[in-house]
């Protein structure tokens, strides 16, 4: 059966089609015989009741330079489209979150993925702490003094702010680092939010290990590993990825949140496992997917996609 897909992101000419994972799912989509709609977030509308979003059909190709055509500008009535893949990245801030709360009012009968009011409620650095023994020593705060005694305590910590991505302010404070309050000054300038702080995690150098979960289950995964000088493991800060097996640990960890995931609709979600400890529940615009087909000759897109259809049906 043909469905008609509204991909909501981010602007589709400089995206990487090797690496960008909405590409991959447009795609499967696409080869599956459904018909693609792009917007941009900024196109997204609430008229009187109605869900509508300027936007333009789509096809796609895996061709570097020509990987994409797109037809005129038209008025999209959402609700009349089967599924809206949100795929928008971060920052996870008040339009995000206003676009959540648009977009439940066509949801379930369109089917939003993820499920809109499952992602406002899941930060990705929050959605983790809800779920006992995963994580390694977490403070998410305000209170100075409160980050003063965990760094104390901890003595080698790492500080990012509570709604970042893409390893942007990410900082790690070793223990002869004299710069923490300075660095507490700036964050109180630049975000109105706590800041979370964790205590270090010296595996990070092996890999920060991305999981990919289907539905609550894990399909793939692969290893993100740091560049030489860099605290961070994300790829367009310089990290490598590499082939990665899942670990009992890492089972152990899915079978934890899968059934949770399931539940609320999260589809299509990829987790941030390092050594033993879950860090992040990425529910917004996971990536990785191409990354792990290339080392595992897999399709995870279409995984995707048969949960899609899977949750179609049986509405």
């Amino acid at each position: 059966m043909s469905l008609a897909v509204a991909i909501q992101m981010d602007p589709i000419e400089p995206i990487d089609i090797d690496g960008d994972s909405s590409f991959a799912l447009g795609l499967e989509a696409q080869a599956r015989g459904h018909t693609l709609w792009h917007y941009l977030p900024s196109a997204l509308s609430l008229k009187d009741s109605r869900v509508i979003a300027r936007g333009r059909r789509l096809e796609l190709r895996r061709e570097k330079g020509r990987h994409f055509s797109v037809g005129p500008i038209e008025t999209l009535d959402l609700a009349t489209m089967d599924v809206v893949l949100m795929r928008q990245d971060p920052p996870f801030d008040m339009s995000y979150i206003t676009a959540t709360h648009i977009l439940e009012h066509i949801h379930p009968k369109t089917l939003v993925v993820n499920d809109p009011a499952a992602v406002r409620n899941a930060p990705e650095k929050l959605f983790v702490t809800h779920f006992e023994g995963v994580m390694p020593p977490t403070l998410i705060t305000s209170d100075r003094d409160a980050i003063m005694a965990f760094r104390a305590e901890h003595e080698d910590i790492i500080v990012k702010p509570l709604f970042g991505n893409g390893g942007a302010g990410v900082f790690h404070i070793k223990p002869d680092d004299e710069n923490l309050t300075s660095l507490l000054e700036m964050f109180t300038q630049f975000y109105r939010e706590p800041v979370i702080a964790q205590r270090y995690l010296p595996e990070v150098r092996d890999g920060d290990k991305r999981v990919i979960l289907v539905d609550g289950e894990p399909v793939g995964a692969i290893d993100r590993v740091p560049a030489a000088g860099e605290a961070r493991a994300n790829m367009h800060v310089g990290g490598t990825a590499l082939k990665a097996a899942l670990t009992e640990r890492d089972k152990e960890l899915c079978r934890i949140i899968g059934p949770s995931l399931k539940e609320q609709g999260l589809i299509f979600v990829g987790i941030d496992v390092i050594g033993d400890y879950l860090t992040e529940i990425n529910v917004t615009s996971p990536t990785g997917i191409q990354e792990i087909d290339r080392f595992d000759d897999a399709n995870l897109s279409a995984l995707v996609w048969d949960a899609i259809e899977a949750r179609r049906n049986a509405a």
